[in-house]
């Protein structure tokens, strides 16, 4: 993976042209990892990362790439807006005059000109390639310097807390580069990632406290130290606790925090409430003995600091996801034995993936209702797909309409596939239909105007082997599993 290799140090290089064209081969594959690893883990992206820059080893070839093979090679990673962005933004950078195929160094610059890169992958590109001191904060991050700073906030929807931890985010990573010298070096990326790697490794959302090597500075930790103490599970001097301050003074930025020290959550015990009235009201460091080395914490401690720390981020209850059924119709033409199938429209969920025939089911008509009653709407679906003069073709050779009819028939539901995105939980009613034609019906035929519901920017009829090659939702493979095993 690219954060692996060595930084690319401007002084080595002996001509400006070879320092542009190494630096944008890196920006790129950086750009490419970073996105990839947005909602995926980095196990998982190995392999994908490897196989896409074997096909497309440039920005200018991504550029020159087809919008379904990149679809195709993203198959598997969800989220395929992600692709769709890449590869638009891989033509904007290879377009624009100011680019040309160098993704920018300033990460002001990479946020405004290039899309879907945020100021996290913007960090990551302006860090890790062009050693500048950007920071570099991921969820995992998030969690670190919440955990470090003691802000029992929400990190994922309170703005307020997200900017104190960016802003502080900053102020390291431009201590850090200041602690290297004068300009750019690989001091910002090697620290960027090292957070990013406690973060993953370490600072978990359990945490492994008696691992970390930055309990010196983390708010969370001895908070959590204080109150091992105080239960008598290590020997240290509860400190004079910080003076309560008015209600006007109190921290508008922290929620309130439960207090539970058991390290089982299994277990059910009354748990009680303080107000921080500061980064941490109720915490003072509490005091060593002046002789002899520390006495190693026990397990119970540990279990009482790892429990308080992990209390941080604050975690807001998840809202539950919203369910929805449709029907899938998989239309199969005697005639040829090929499948209709229609693309999605260029944005939205699975934005110009390419689908069989769909159509949401309205809520009263759920998994409860019979199958008969589910095969009455994928019937009328269908029948309303064909506009009246589909079946009416020319006569090879001559001008007039043929006689010629179509005749589309249920053959069954074949199974249902449960799929779950981040805020939809889908089940697919799969049905399967044949076209009944008398082989006069051109390969490509109209659809009617009004499709029932059906939004597509295209359709076409495609072989198995062909749909087996299509750019398709994986939820939506595992529809066409089924229709391909009748």
């Amino acid at each position: 993976m690219p954060w692996r290799k060595a930084w690319i140090d401007p002084s080595s290089f002996p001509s400006p042209p070879a320092l542009r064209a190494t630096l944008a081969r890196r920006a790129y594959e950086v750009w490419i990892s970073e996105i990839m690893l947005q909602q995926t883990r980095v196990a998982v992206v190995i392999d994908y990362w490897n196989r896409w820059v074997a096909k497309w080893p440039t920005v200018e070839a991504l550029a020159a790439a087809s919008a379904d093979d990149v679809l195709a090679a993203w198959r598997g990673l969800g989220y395929y807006s992600r692709a769709s962005r890449i590869h638009a933004g891989a033509k904007l950078v290879c377009a624009d005059p100011d680019m040309l195929g160098l993704l920018p160094a300033g990460v002001a610059e990479l946020v405004d000109k290039v899309p879907g890169v945020g100021r996290y992958t913007a960090g990551a590109i302006s860090a890790i390639v062009f050693g500048r001191a950007a920071p570099m904060v991921d969820g995992n991050v998030l969690r670190v310097l919440s955990r470090q700073m003691g802000v029992m906030g929400d990190v994922k929807a309170d703005k307020r807390v997200v900017d104190v931890l960016w802003e502080a985010a900053g102020a390291l990573v431009e201590t850090v580069a200041r602690d290297g010298g004068e300009g750019v070096s690989d001091r910002p990326g090697r620290w960027g990632q090292a957070l990013m790697e406690l973060g993953s490794t370490v600072c978990t959302p359990k945490p492994s406290c008696g691992l970390c090597p930055v309990t010196s500075t983390c708010r969370a930790y001895g908070e959590g130290y204080a109150r091992a103490v105080e239960k008598g599970f290590s020997d240290g001097v509860v400190g004079t606790p910080a003076k309560l301050l008015d209600i006007e003074d109190l921290c508008t930025l922290c929620e309130p925090m439960e207090e539970a020290d058991d390290a089982d959550p299994a277990e059910s015990k009354p748990v009680s409430k303080r107000q921080q009235k500061t980064i941490s009201s109720f915490f003072a460091p509490p005091a060593r003995k002046k002789s002899g080395d520390p006495t190693p914490l026990t397990p119970r401690a540990l279990d009482i600091i790892a429990n308080h720390a992990k209390q941080f981020p604050l975690k807001k209850p998840k809202k539950k996801v919203r369910e929805e059924e449709c029907i899938v119709c998989a239309v199969r033409r005697s005639s040829d034995g090929k499948y209709l199938i229609t693309r999605r429209p260029d944005k939205g969920l699975l934005a110009g993936m390419w689908e069989f025939p769909s159509h949401t089911l309205p809520e009263q008509l759920n998994s409860k209702t019979s199958a008969l009653a589910r095969k009455s709407k994928a019937v009328a679906f269908v029948s309303g797909l064909f506009s009246p003069e589909a079946g009416r073709t020319t006569k090879k050779g001559g001008n007039t309409p043929s006689s010629s009819s179509v005749v589309v028939k249920h053959s069954g539901e074949l199974g249902s596939v449960p799929w779950l995105f981040s805020h939809l939980k889908l089940t697919m009613h799969v049905h399967l239909f044949t076209l009944h034609d008398d082989g006069e019906v051109d390969v490509e035929f109209a659809l009617a105007d009004a499709r029932a519901g059906i939004a597509t920017t295209g359709q076409r009829w495609s072989s198995s082997e062909d749909v087996e090659r299509e750019s398709m939702g994986t939820g939506m493979r595992k529809c066409w599993a089924l229709v391909n095993d009748v």
